[in-house]
């Protein structure tokens, strides 16, 4: 009997590269995302119109809910997104580059594990510094290395992050 010939291998893609998000915990969502939209010129997810209906469905209940720039947001959950990345129009969740705030009831006790670090722009580090300690973070130290030089601060939760 005549064995039929193998399949050619098919090519295998490459996967999908996963869609992922920062998630920083905090005790106040709405002022850390107030905050980091600021800092770095993102927008605040606006989720009011998925809340509502989550509200007429029964799905969510209205304690789980603020009002927060005159529109319906989470209680415990705020993002920002950078403005020029997609955006799911029905939710108003981003698609891609984005921070989420979500509320623990523990204090930041340690020094983070994971921090931003902001690029300014070739001579402005000190302009933007500047800029940031004007919305609420503050300097923590000034690093001078062979390897560069950069601001430590933190966020108005302590939160630190680098402005290179």
């Amino acid at each position: 009997m005549t064995q039929a010939p193998e399949p050619a291998p098919t090519p295998t893609s490459a996967p999908t590269p996963l869609h992922w998000k920062l998630v920083v915990d905090c005790a106040n969502p709405q002022s850390q995302a107030d905050f980091w939209a600021a800092a770095l010129h993102y927008e605040v997810e606006d989720n009011g119109a998925f809340i509502e209906r989550l509200l007429e469905l029964g799905a969510l209940p209205r304690e789980a809910v603020v009002e927060f720039h005159a529109r319906l947001a989470f209680r415990d959950l705020v993002a920002v997104r950078h403005p020029d990345d997609p955006y799911d129009q029905d939710s108003g969740t981003g698609l891609g580059r984005r921070l989420l705030f979500q509320r623990v009831p523990e204090a930041k006790t340690v020094k983070n594990r994971l921090h931003l670090d902001l690029h300014a722009p070739a001579g402005e580090r000190e302009r933007e510094v500047e800029r940031l300690q004007a919305l609420g973070a503050s300097v923590l130290r000034q690093v001078k290395e062979p390897g560069g030089e950069w601001v430590v601060m933190a966020d108005p939760e302590g939160n630190e992050f680098c402005v290179q």
